[in-house]
């Protein structure tokens, strides 16, 4: 992979900048007693996050990662819009920055690279979020998985970001800790970095086949200086 023609990094979020699994299933959980369902700890739910809002919430109606089939749509939608506000009353109260991700994000910029939000969380919430977060004004783009029609792993939101940041293909890296990350990455046609501590649902993020891994930000940081 040549560095020298990379100038725009397009990051995934959740997992990958940001641990916001702690509000994410306090949300959940919130929604789960609102309709008198069983609530689940923290850990499971972190294999539930990473394919948007409404997965999310019928992997919670389902109690599983995998979706069951006979889930009422009406109820699907009741749940979601209750999780929605209770994530929105919550969105920074436990989440935090992984190590190294703020320092190593300003490194970058002060570098001379572009950077970009691509995640599947819904669009309402990453500015408030990377706010709370401290790192709000570092972003050129924030596309979420409701900004178009197609959420990641479809290229749509990545071919997107090309168009808007006035980029090529080549110019970019997808940096993400899921597949749907790389998958989207193969697909329009990027090169991906895989980080490995992220929210993967239990899987090996290198199966998937990044350009390359790394198992922290400042690895990450470390080399696209190098």
């Amino acid at each position: 992979m040549k560095l020298q023609n990379k100038n725009m990094l397009l990051f995934d979020l959740d997992g990958t900048l940001v641990d916001s699994a702690p509000d994410l299933a306090l949300a959940v959980n919130k929604t789960l007693r609102d309709l008198s369902l069983l609530e689940y700890d923290e850990q499971t739910i972190r294999y539930w996050v990473g394919n948007g809002a409404k997965m999310l919430i019928e992997r919670a109606l389902s109690g599983s990662a995998e979706i069951n089939k006979q889930l009422e749509p009406a109820l699907v939608n009741d749940a979601l819009a209750i999780f929605l506000q209770h994530y929105s009353d919550g969105v920074c109260i436990n989440s935090a920055l992984y190590q190294g991700v703020k320092e190593g994000l300003i490194t970058l910029k002060n570098s001379g690279f572009r950077l970009a939000i691509i995640t599947n969380k819904p669009e309402v919430f990453i500015q408030p979020l990377l706010t709370g977060l401290g790192i709000g004004e570092l972003f050129e783009i924030l596309i979420g998985g409701d900004t178009l029609a197609d959420k990641k792993p479809h290229p749509a939101p990545l071919n997107y970001a090309l168009k808007q940041l006035n980029v090529s293909s080549e110019q970019c890296l997808m940096i993400g800790d899921s597949k749907n990350d790389i998958l989207a990455a193969k697909a329009a046609n990027i090169d991906s970095v895989g980080l490995t501590y992220g929210y993967n649902y239990g899987e090996d993020i290198a199966n998937y086949q990044p350009n390359y891994c790394f198992d922290s930000f400042a690895d990450l940081v470390a080399f696209l200086q190098h």
